[in-house]
């Protein structure tokens, strides 16, 4: 199985979400959650999401990961309908081609900075070299932490470790929910400075959920969600 790349020119959008609408649905009741909804994620430009409790942020990032299909519309991923693939092929996708970044962290506390990337690699189906997953973490500041186990790390630390697995697939897109939120202000400034520059060192595409109106400020651009319309922010 592979997962093709169509284009890197940055003009071409990553990811396009064409009229998208999505509906929650149990027997006494429809939840509407958005409708027609647009968004363009390029490669090189952290695209920051904010809206009220609720709005459907989380379930936007769901929608472009493929854990979800929308009702109607379409999300496009790399000239590829997502909604044209197999639950293997989005599995896959995920795998090789998304990075993603949650407010809780994503380490396996038995396992080192080092070891949860070189896990990582490996189930994304890579076996890297010692010296490139040091490689990561000398990149997000976290290479004299390589040893050390997450309840070793600072909050801080601890999410520049997560953003170190999130990268260790080499993906085009990242996909970031509330990745500082449980972060003090001035640590999560100090990790969002390095957040950014690595994204855009490697010229990712990036969705960024926040609440914060100051890490909203590190991106290349703002949008909002609310009563299910998505719209620039002012």
């Amino acid at each position: 199985m592979t997962a093709p790349r169509v284009s890197s020119d940055p003009a071409v959008a990553l990811v396009q979400v064409q009229g998208v609408s999505k509906a929650y649905r149990n027997p006494s009741e429809t939840t509407i959650v958005f409708q027609d909804l647009d968004l363009e994620l390029h490669r090189g430009e952290i695209t920051c999401l904010q809206g009220p409790s609720g709005s459907g942020k989380s379930t936007i990032i769901a929608l472009i990961a493929g854990l979800m299909v929308p009702d109607a519309g379409r999300v496009i991923f790399d000239g590829r309908d997502v909604g044209d693939l197999s639950d293997s092929e989005r599995s896959y996708l995920r795998a090789t081609r998304i990075g993603t970044v949650l407010q809780s962290g994503n380490l396996l506390p038995f396992l080192t900075a080092a070891e949860n990337v070189a896990m990582a690699m490996r189930l994304a189906g890579a076996e890297r070299s010692a010296e490139h997953v040091a490689g990561i973490l000398d990149q997000v500041g976290l290479a004299d932490r390589a040893d050390h186990l997450p309840r070793r790390l600072s909050g801080g630390e601890a999410q520049r470790a997560s953003l170190a697995v999130s990268l260790a697939n080499e993906p085009d897109l990242l996909l970031a929910d509330e990745a500082v939120g449980q972060l003090d202000r001035a640590t999560a400034a100090s990790v969002m400075s390095i957040f950014t520059r690595v994204c855009r060192e490697r010229g990712l595409a990036v969705l960024l959920v926040t609440h914060d109106d100051e890490v909203a400020a590190f991106g290349s651009r703002i949008v909002r969600l609310a009563e299910g319309r998505l719209e620039a922010a002012s």
